[in-house]
């Protein structure tokens, strides 16, 4: 009886420490493919508007919290290993940046704004952590006793490659906005000038993702990501002033007016050089923008084959 007292003891333990368990081996094959949309904010990191500090340039600290604006997106994502995923991601970000949300005396100064919707297409590579312990009691005393109810806790990080789409506006003198693109407002396509800008440009998202999941279906979490890109023009600033004459002549006296809103506190700021060195309007680091976003995702259930029995005649 002590015997088989004990067994009992022990296969009523087993059987609990089981049930606490969420994916018996290999079960995770029957959750690889899921569905997700995220919506948060998006920010901004370039030549406009940033901190006080010039040190800060291009750092978390250069971050105008007040320019954050909307950012969505959907995206698939399919599970190669246990801990480690592919993804794609549609993307639609709004980024603003605005000298006067600054204190730094020479952005300041210069007085140039933006914004510009950005489309993007990435694609990523994840890993990262998953649990395996299930909340709550395998039943619950409720109607029909209650469902099993698994909750597990994701912790991932990715890297990736993403292409997107850019098209700068800025507020002219009478409020409205602009497209800068064809106000080639650094002389672009004139001599000295820079060559025009792409507004096609490639990304490498970098960041990571927390989210739980229960019932093994439905997901919510909260997703980071950064934006490195090779393109320092989604601001239309990345170079230096040009002659406001040659402007007016060759693309009309709006595109002198936008290259050079300043406000006059510095003067000759905007000026060339003695040597005739043009004045500085950006720096030659290339833009960067990020988004914080809720993240809602479902995932697909593997269904069973099934087999139909054949007649032998």
């Amino acid at each position: 009886m002590k015997k088989a007292y004990f067994f009992f003891l022990f296969g009523v333990y087993g059987y609990f420490t089981y049930s606490q368990v969420f994916m018996r081996p290999n079960e995770w094959k029957k959750y690889k493919r899921e569905l997700f949309f995220t919506a948060g904010t998006s920010n901004f990191l370039g030549d406009l508007g940033g901190s006080p500090a010039d040190a800060s340039h291009y750092t978390p600290k250069d971050l105008n919290f007040n320019q954050s604006r909307v950012a969505i997106g959907f995206g698939g994502r399919y599970k190669l290993k246990r801990y480690v995923n592919v993804a794609a991601k549609f993307s639609y970000l709004n980024v603003k940046g605005d000298d006067a949300a600054t204190t730094n005396i020479y952005r300041e100064n210069r007085n140039l704004n933006f914004k510009s919707n950005i489309y993007e297409l990435t694609g990523r590579i994840e890993g990262g952590y998953q649990s395996t312990k299930r909340g709550g009691n395998r039943y619950g005393i409720r109607k029909n006793y209650g469902r099993m109810k698994a909750v597990t806790h994701n912790l991932f990080a990715f890297v990736g490659a993403g292409v997107f789409y850019f098209n700068p506006k800025g507020q002219a003198p009478d409020g409205s906005w602009v497209t800068l693109y064809n106000l080639h407002t650094e002389g672009q396509g004139l001599p000295g000038g820079p060559k025009q800008y792409s507004r096609v440009g490639f990304s490498i998202p970098i960041g990571g993702y927390y989210k739980f999941t229960w019932n093994k279906i439905w997901s919510v979490g909260l997703e980071f990501s950064y934006r490195k890109t090779f393109s320092d023009y989604i601001d239309d600033v990345g170079s230096s002033y040009y002659n406001p004459a040659a402007l007016t002549a060759n693309y009309g006296p709006l595109s002198a007016q936008m290259a050079d809103p300043s406000l006059g506190n510095i003067p000759g700021a905007t000026m060339p050089a003695a040597d005739g060195t043009p004045a500085v309007r950006g720096d030659k680091q290339k833009d960067a923008y990020m988004s914080l976003e809720i993240m809602v995702s479902y995932i697909f259930k593997k269904q069973r084959k099934s087999y139909r029995l054949r007649s032998k005649f």
